[in-house]
């Protein structure tokens, strides 16, 4: 929807600039626009970055950014649980390899 307030817009045009950004709000971005597609990932970020600048003006508190490969690591973590606990529930086990690289 169409809107006339500011604040959404410059936050829109924030959230899609992190497109190209390596940082942890930039690999996050990605995600959400590779699985929600590009017009919600911008909003679900734009509501992000408006709930970090809350919390930064209300409580003074810093944002300090951790980069986008704890990002991607903590991703990549996250998905063998998923993967480990879907496996567990079919009855099979998933055996970790370490990189051949």
């Amino acid at each position: 929807m169409p809107t006339n307030n500011r604040a959404t817009t410059v936050l829109r045009m924030a959230a899609t600039n992190l497109r190209e950004s390596d940082t942890y709000l930039g690999a996050q971005y990605r995600r959400f626009r590779t699985r929600l597609g590009p017009p919600v990932a911008a909003k679900a970020m734009a509501a992000k970055l408006a709930r970090l600048l809350y919390r930064m003006l209300r409580y003074g508190m810093k944002y300090v950014d951790q980069g986008a490969e704890l990002y991607e690591s903590q991703h990549r973590k996250q998905q063998v649980i998923h993967l480990k606990r879907k496996a567990a529930q079919l009855g099979l086990e998933i055996i970790e390899v370490a990189d051949a690289a």
